[in-house]
């Protein structure tokens, strides 16, 4: 049974472990920190071997793409630069995982053989309020100004919808400014154009560890600004401690050992977090914004996820609902369509800032990361539709997250898998280390490959910088028939039966 996650409106329960059954979560390291590999190109020869794609398929893939796939990473191109060619050769774990997808989609009847997703964080669950919703005749609104360049902060008109928006579903005390708003294709082009204004190349920015992968390449490929891992440890160390509890004190230690290699400009910060779906108070989101302006840190607060709470003992509290924040002029927060509508396909993202110094910086770069006319158009007829918004969408799409998730751990408390209580967000965070043969990396990625070659892709902690391997991002915003176990796998488990067997090298099912 599920821990009882009652709390007061105001309290977020502690994130402890879940499991029944479970192996017990050990406090070392396999490995230190600094030596836990990042998320570089992994072999996938034997996930193509083992799963051939249809000819029809393959038929389709560049070349280019097939070599990277079987690990056979591109040689140095004459015609482009060093950092061209870095780019060019540059393959991660998240990346590739979701190539082998985008080769093989899962689809009910046109692909039922397909590889189904479950690393990668959309809410696959509201299509059908979506259409209901985008296909109404005000979102077909054609205007001689969607047709023409805009500002390259986003149209007028959106960025006044943002901020009302944003005033209202962050509970700001004050009216926020749409002067102060910019609108971008995404938030990985506005960490990317963040990055590229607050700091200089070769710079580092602070981040705890675990965190959204894709962050490093969204700060380095353009900007080649690096991240300096904070380590959070996946053992509770005290009696009012949790695992991976982020603390100012481990802040300070990872800022001082910083200081001593790279320069430091900023801080990420990520409420709810991902992977880890926490939700931190605001005591504790003020004492970390405290500690950014002791050391004159830009705080730039990762959002895009404050809708999905679907535990409603919980509340997220955005810092945009502080009075009086430590350091108005370096607290930038960020917020999309992505996640809290699942239309990671409209790429829309938002920052919201006081320092218009950073806002002109980043006009300067808008051009780069603009948005269609029809876009942000529909965008702003959507957010304008607060009875739609908070009636229909958001109501229903909790009660989908809710039940997909309390499906899930059902079945991972079936099967003797602990992991984190996530009140909020797409996913689960899950200790697999029991399947590992020994605690490595390599191991972890061999586990993972097993789960590509049976058609399932999952995240793997060394994809997010976790310093210690087994542990898992799972997706649950799915349909459920995605999730459900087969007749034999369920059988298995009832039986109590090896349920992975990837570790062995034999078959394997998951969910």
């Amino acid at each position: 049974m599920l821990a009882d996650p009652a709390v007061s409106p105001q309290a977020r329960p502690s994130p402890s472990l879940m499991t029944t059954g479970g192996p017990s979560v050990s406090s070392s390291l396999s490995q230190p920190p600094s030596e836990a590999p990042t998320a570089q190109a992994v072999s996938a020869q034997e996930t193509i071997k083992s799963a051939p794609l249809k000819t029809d398929r393959a038929c389709k893939i560049s070349q280019d793409i097939l070599a990277t796939l079987r690990g056979d990473t591109p040689g140095r191109s004459v015609y482009l630069s060093n950092r061209g060619n870095c780019i060019r050769q540059h393959q991660g774990i998240l990346q590739e995982g979701y190539a082998l997808y985008g080769m093989d989609r899962y689809h009910d009847t046109d692909n039922p053989d397909g590889i189904i997703n479950m690393g990668t964080s959309e809410n696959k669950l509201c299509y059908d309020l979506l259409h209901k919703r985008l296909t109404k005749p005000d979102m077909l609104h054609i205007d001689p100004c969607l047709l023409q360049y805009s500002d390259w902060r986003g149209h007028t008109f959106l960025r006044e919808e943002v901020a009302k928006f944003l005033t209202h579903y962050c509970s700001s005390p004050n009216p926020l400014k749409a002067d102060n708003v910019v609108v971008m294709n995404g938030c990985g082009s506005l960490f990317s154009c963040i990055a590229a204004v607050i700091c200089d190349p070769k710079d580092a920015i602070l981040i705890p560890i675990p965190f959204y992968g894709v962050i490093t390449e969204d700060l380095h490929l353009y900007s080649d600004v690096k991240l300096f891992h904070v380590p959070l440890d996946c053992e509770a160390d005290g009696k009012d401690s949790r695992p991976f509890q982020l603390t100012v004190g481990k802040l300070e230690e990872g800022l001082k050992r910083a200081q001593q290699e790279v320069v430091n400009e900023s801080v990420i910060l990520m409420n709810p977090h991902n992977p880890l779906a926490e939700i931190y108070t605001p005591e504790e989101m003020i004492t970390f914004l405290e500690f950014a302006k002791r050391n004159e840190l830009h705080a730039i607060v990762d959002e895009v996820y404050m809708l999905t709470v679907f535990d409603e003992s919980v509340t997220f509290h955005s810092v945009l609902s502080v009075d009086s924040l430590p350091d108005p002029q370096r607290t930038h927060v960020m917020w999309g369509m992505s996640k809290d509508f699942a239309m990671a396909g409209i790429r829309i993202g938002t920052l919201y800032t006081e320092n218009r110094d950073l806002v002109e910086a980043l006009a300067q770069l808008g051009s780069f990361h603009g948005i269609s006319g029809t876009t942000q158009h529909q965008v702003a007829q959507l957010l304008q539709d607060r009875e739609w918004i908070s009636k229909e969408f958001l109501p229903e799409n909790r009660s989908r997250l809710k039940a997909a998730h309390k499906y899930l751990t059902e079945q991972l408390q079936s099967m003797g898998i602990p992991y984190l209580y996530s009140p909020a967000t797409l996913f689960v965070w899950a200790d697999l280390r029991k399947y590992l043969r020994e605690s490595s990396f390599e191991e972890e990625l061999s586990l993972w490959r097993n789960f590509l070659r049976h058609k399932l892709v999952l995240s793997c902690g060394q994809a997010f910088s976790c310093s210690v391997p087994g542990w898992f991002r799972i997706v649950f915003a799915d349909q459920q028939h995605h999730l459900q176990l087969g007749d034999d796998e369920e059988r298995q488990c009832r039986q109590g039966q090896p349920y992975f067997q990837a570790a062995k090298g034999e078959g394997l099912t998951f969910l």
